[in-house]
């Protein structure tokens, strides 16, 4: 039955990811869509946004509840769960694959994705409501539903809702838990179910707290946490500031032309330059998968777009600052060996690369991050599936109590075992809950292009 099991994920994976590339093809399109007919709004309104971001840091804002979140709360919320172990795994894994080339590729995709994740936000406000509490909630289960009426909404809205249920909320978590205890392993001699267990508990007390505590969680730990890997990665990249312009030589030169960095000898070439460097940063900034729009939705703003114009910060810092920090302290430690059968990669090349530069402590600093990034991750989304497990089950205490166990369950479980099927499966789910998401999200176009450009738009124009 396992066997089975794999065999089917695999040959899904292959569709959506490997080999039939539906899913790049698809989030880009959206993306070079949306950038077109919006005019560029991730370039437009990038001052507006930036001005936003750093005016609405506070690290004590309101209090989240009925009324929703301070548009700051949702950000780091939505950052929360976009900066996770892709940042720093996932972006070792790409160079390996696809080479320095892969950067490239990966801006290339979060620039277009910032014109998706606008839209994405937009439709989130339009389309919030409030559960039977009277407490705001919104997500895609909202706007798909508005976007194809009768039998085709609900079931394209359960199926999304339960993709993203099992590709974040429980498998996804298990992918952070074990990533966390890796990294303490490694640095402390840390047993696994030990780091386990203590980042349950912290969970579990955070998961309890509901919307309240997460939002206050993530404003106070997402801007510490990118402040301390950010100053981490610039002393690194001073230290190794003479390998630093062949560094960013290399990205731009191996995104066309690979060989003239290796020779062709890595066999690394532009398709895999591009593959891995699109899909590791769609993965990373998760624009167009449908899960910060969860986030977004709770935000207190005067108009939707000005919670898209927050949004387009989010993909702006998982990818152009904390992921290319992470590329460039990895390329200028020379360790890289792109293809080679046998060469570090993914987190023993980041470990590697920043042990190089800080020794003993790199593995500290770097497991100090992880756990970070991982545990925000793990607190994002477990709140992404809780909103969907609210709307499956009519806000159901006894099912929201069931799927808070499950969680705390598989973060103990993910923090010590690794199933290559579990993992596999994730990526399966994250994959499939991207199709209706951006079905909605092209279905409502003139929502999202009648808000670029800054005419009032709410939830009768969803009619």
């Amino acid at each position: 039955m396992e066997q089975f099991l794999t065999n089917v994920v695999n040959a899904v994976n292959d569709v959506l990811w490997n080999k039939q590339l539906v899913l790049l093809f698809l989030l880009l399109g959206t993306g070079i869509y949306y950038s077109i007919r919006t005019r560029f709004v991730q370039v437009r309104k990038f001052k507006e946004g930036f001005k936003r971001l750093f005016g609405s840091v506070n690290l004590n804002g309101k209090k989240a509840g009925k009324d929703g979140m301070s548009s700051f709360q949702a950000l780091t919320t939505a950052i929360a769960a976009q900066v996770g172990t892709g940042n720093i795994t996932g972006c070792a894994v790409a160079l390996y694959s696809g080479g320095p080339g892969a950067i490239f590729w990966m801006w290339i995709s979060a620039f277009l994705g910032m014109s998706t994740i606008y839209g994405e936000a937009i439709l989130a406000q339009v389309s919030r409501t409030k559960d039977s509490n009277g407490n705001i909630t919104g997500g895609p289960i909202y706007y798909i539903r508005a976007a194809f009426k009768g039998k085709l909404g609900k079931v394209l809205a359960v199926f999304f809702s339960v993709a993203i249920i099992l590709a974040l909320g429980l498998m996804g978590n298990m992918v952070q838990a074990n990533s966390i205890g890796d990294a303490f392993y490694t640095a402390f001699s840390m047993p696994k179910l030990l780091t386990g267990i203590l980042t349950a508990c912290i969970a579990a007390f955070i998961f309890v707290g509901g919307v309240h505590r997460i939002a206050s969680f993530t404003e106070k730990v997402v801007p510490i946490m990118a402040c301390f890997y950010v100053l981490g990665c610039i002393i690194i990249l001073g230290m190794n500031f003479s390998a630093l312009p062949e560094a960013l030589r290399s990205i731009f030169v191996c995104a066309f032309s690979p060989e003239a960095v290796y020779g062709g000898a890595m066999g690394i070439g532009i398709k895999q330059a591009l593959r891995f460097g699109v899909a590791r940063g769609l993965f990373s900034n998760e624009a167009g998968m449908g899960s910060t729009p969860h986030a977004h939705a709770l935000a207190q703003v005067e108009k939707p777009q000005d919670q898209g114009v927050i949004a387009i910060m989010g993909v702006f810092v998982d990818t152009f600052v904390v992921l290319t920090l992470t590329a460039l302290v990895i390329l200028t430690s020379g360790l890289l060996q792109p293809g080679v059968e046998g060469a570090l990669s993914g987190t023993p090349l980041a470990q590697a690369a920043f042990g190089q530069a800080f020794g003993q402590f790199g593995n500290i600093f770097l497991a100090i991050c992880m756990l970070f990034f991982a545990f925000s991750t793990i607190i994002g989304w477990y709140f992404f599936g809780e909103t969907n497990v609210k709307a499956l089950f009519h806000d159901n205490k006894i099912a929201r109590l069931i799927y808070a166990f499950l969680v705390v369950g598989a973060i103990v479980l993910g923090s010590f075992q690794k199933v290559e099927l579990v993992w596999n499966a994730s990526d399966m789910f994250n994959g499939l809950m991207v199709i209706p998401n951006l079905m909605a999200v092209l279905a409502l176009h003139r929502v999202i292009i009648k808000a670029s450009r800054d005419e009032v738009v709410s939830a009768e124009d969803l009619q």
